[in-house]
């Protein structure tokens, strides 16, 4: 048992709570599934959540005065910096237009069938840490690996829309099947996903797209009716036929980076990189706008790179991702092609390469070599990657730039400010990279040459 959860039983020991407060939901189905310990924890009870948080204010345990939400008769406690939440059993109704329930008392049973799926209805009580079902379904589906809703599913995924993303997101989580049913009524409601705000959906994708079992995800939100929702740009990808170079249509090969991605992070034994992700999933989205097929099997997406990075922009500014992350994940989609011919780069185009990437060289270089992994012929970018990391010892990144300032430009030529400077610096630039350039000196014996000729 948590520290938090050992503190609020021994609080509630002779009151009339003893006994009747119970951890409910994913903290309880992790549990059992013998998953690491959740730091997710919400308490029930069919007394007053207020009163019972006041409690435990007067006991002095709790971090903060408790935060109430009487209307919905729940609470918010921190208790040795562990967030509680803390609700009262009670009962819901929707109305059409809004997922911001009307509520009032209710049995244990009338809490769970409020819940998302039978799995995350199962409780523990905080007194003997017993375990109780109030439906009767939660341990059988969870052993089994059913995922079910406690009401007939429609209602439920009409009560909360945001459940037919979680029902993805836990399908492919824990390995789960959907209980029969529940697929056709997500395809059926699919459309009421418009009233959940860009934000929940936002978090939902981002969730799904962080778990290594992304690449199947997106399939399962593509199939149901989901993803055109809120992503339809993705859709048109379905069917769209590569050429000579690719076994996968646009769809399928960009399912297949998102999991190279994942695989390259765990081959490094890294968490995976939501920007990186995000890229991978984004790199192609503009190949059906742009395809051309002059002659038979002869297929070009001329300025997919580009048109990409517009889309990316869009479609994450309309999920409010924030700016710096879209113009991270729009910068890589940008350039995702400039290593089509890496097997040509010299020194100079490899130092270049460093000096623009910046600090998404990393993440660019993944993008790169997962996006070539997804092709008929997969192509690893070991050698590559050796030659960027010897450039690097090399000529570290710092130093590709100029040696010498503006001011020091325009003393050693004797130039005032204006225009002429800046063409001499980028001149200075490109010699560095050249490699004409190494430090101060050859910098200043360099611009002397130049200039006299």
């Amino acid at each position: 048992m948590h520290p938090a959860l050992e503190i609020v039983r021994s609080c509630i020991v002779g009151t009339p709570f003893e006994g009747d407060v119970f951890l409910v939901g994913g903290a309880v189905r992790d549990e059992i599934l013998g998953l690491p310990g959740s730091d997710d924890l919400d308490l029930v009870t069919t007394g007053p959540s207020a009163t019972l948080v006041q409690l435990l204010w007067d006991r002095g345990v709790c971090d903060f005065y408790p935060v109430v939400y009487e209307r919905f008769g729940t609470a918010m406690i921190s208790i040795c910096g562990q967030k509680i939440e803390v609700v009262r059993t009670r009962k819901e109704s929707y109305a059409s237009r809004s997922r911001k329930p009307s509520v009032e008392p209710g049995t244990l049973r009338d809490d769970a069938e409020r819940r998302d799926f039978t799995v995350n209805t199962l409780m523990r009580s905080l007194s003997d840490w017993s375990l109780v079902d109030p439906l009767g379904a939660g341990v059988s589906d969870l052993q089994a690996g059913v995922l079910r809703t406690p009401l007939e599913p429609r209602k439920t995924f009409h009560d909360d829309p945001l459940r037919m993303l979680r029902a993805v997101r836990f399908r492919h989580r824990f390995g789960f099947s959907y209980a029969d049913g529940l697929a056709e009524a997500i395809r059926k409601s699919a459309p009421r996903l418009e009233i959940i705000s860009a934000e929940r959906i936002r978090d939902e994708l981002f969730k799904m797209m962080l778990h290594p079992a992304a690449e199947a995800a997106l399939e399962d939100l593509r199939e149901l009716g989901l993803l055109q929702m809120f992503l339809p740009e993705f859709i048109s990808l379905k069917g769209c036929e590569q050429g000579k170079w690719h076994h996968l249509d646009a769809w399928d090969h960009t399912r297949a980076v998102v999991g190279n991605v994942h695989a390259l992070a765990a081959r490094r034994s890294e968490p995976v990189d939501l920007v990186t992700v995000l890229a991978s999933l984004f790199h192609d989205v503009a190949k059906p706008q742009t395809r051309t097929e002059p002659e038979p099997g002869e297929v070009h997406f001329y300025g997919h790179d580009h048109e990409g990075a517009k889309v990316a922009r869009l479609a994450l500014k309309r999920l409010k991702v924030p700016n710096d992350m879209s113009e991270e994940v729009a910068f890589l989609v940008e350039n995702h092609m400039r290593l089509s011919s890496a097997n040509q780069f010299g020194k100079a185009a490899i130092r270049r390469l460093i000096r623009d990437m910046g600090n998404q060289l990393e993440r660019f270089l993944d993008l790169c070599e997962a996006d070539r992994l997804g092709h008929k012929d997969p192509t690893p970018l070991s050698e590559f990657r050796q030659r960027v990391a010897q450039a690097l010892i090399e000529t570290p990144v710092e130093s590709l730039e100029s040696p010498l300032s503006g001011e020091e430009i325009m003393q050693l030529l004797q130039l005032e400010p204006g225009k002429a400077v800046g063409e001499w610096k980028t001149r200075l630039v490109e010699a560095v990279l050249e490699g004409n350039v190494t430090n101060v000196e050859s910098a200043r014996s360099w611009l002397l040459e130049q200039s006299q000729q």
